[in-house]
């Protein structure tokens, strides 16, 4: 007769923070910058349609990086966790603190209860009317959560991505100054040795504005982040990395994501579910003329 099969407590729950913090690992990291403008977003992503960043409420935005069906899900969760405590209290009483409490709970129970933990890791931010009061909070997959100051690495090469903000970051900075890092930053995790020049058209980007009175996300798209990465380029006298692309691109190709089995590591984030309250749509930065490409379509 066989001896039951025994695993300690320990030895799983070590198993699975290995086996998430490894497939994280093996994608491409985003970024998220506090500048003088607001909050800004900044991630590789060829996709149009499948989105990393989204808005959650009035200043607050949701950024992801992991298995998109996962982060997916999880963002929905959280739009219809904000407009419900909204609709029954106040919208006052939504707060990034808040929801980054709640996802710590959901994420710390399917860390310990599922076989399998979830491949993600998530920043709540919000914008305040000063630089001093923003809140940017970073959750993992087994629902430990942070606060951080200035700037925060999801996922990927974090430790490379964040060595470079931590030597360049200052408080205080422009917007044009913040994506020129983000640029730098994110550029630098290929080889390890060149910078990999990143365009437009490979780029997501969003922004939480400081200056809008109620809505603050706004998707940073077309000749709007065009204009962005050319002044960054003008500012940093040309340097490489930074490429300049039309006013649109198409899909450059599949999501980002390591190789292995149960499939591709990440596509991208999908923006909130229209809600009753109307906070919970994307406000897109689209200049006059230009298809309106800030709402995405419904995502799995």
């Amino acid at each position: 007769m066989s001896m039951p099969f025994y695993v300690s407590p320990e030895q799983v729950m070590k198993d699975k923070a290995d086996y998430a913090r490894k497939r994280i690992s093996q994608i491409r990291s985003g970024v998220v910058i506090a500048c003088d403008a607001g909050i800004l977003f900044v991630a590789p992503n060829p996709s149009r349609a499948l989105r990393k960043f989204s808005e959650m409420y009035d200043r607050i935005a949701f950024a992801a990086v992991g298995r998109y069906n996962e982060f997916e899900t999880l963002r929905k969760a959280g739009v219809r966790y904000a407009d419900m405590t909204g609709f029954q209290y106040d919208r006052r009483d939504v707060t990034a603190r808040g929801l980054a409490d709640w996802y710590a709970q959901l994420l710390g129970s399917l860390f310990t209860d599922s076989s399998k933990p979830y491949e993600v890791e998530i920043v709540v931010a919000e914008v305040g009317k000063t630089a001093d009061a923003d809140q940017i909070y970073r959750i993992i997959f087994d629902g430990s959560v942070a606060e951080e100051h200035g700037f925060v690495v999801m996922g990927g090469q974090a430790d490379k991505v964040a060595a470079v903000l931590k030597e360049r970051y200052a408080p205080g900075m422009s917007l044009t100054e913040a994506m020129r890092l983000a640029i730098a930053a994110l550029a630098g995790q290929g080889d390890g040795n060149s910078a990999e020049p990143i365009t437009s058209s490979q780029l997501e980007a969003a922004l939480l504005e400081r200056s809008r009175a109620h809505r603050a996300f706004r998707r940073l798209t077309g000749a709007r982040l065009d204009a962005l990465l050319a002044e960054s380029e003008i500012a940093r006298g040309g340097g490489a990395g930074i490429g300049r692309t039309g006013t649109g691109g198409g899909d450059a190709g599949a999501g980002d994501g390591g190789a292995g089995a149960g499939g591709a590591n990440e596509q991208t984030g999908g923006s909130p579910n229209a809600a009753s309250n109307g906070a919970s749509g994307d406000t897109g930065d689209v200049p006059p003329g230009e298809p309106d490409s800030g709402g995405d379509p419904a995502g799995g």
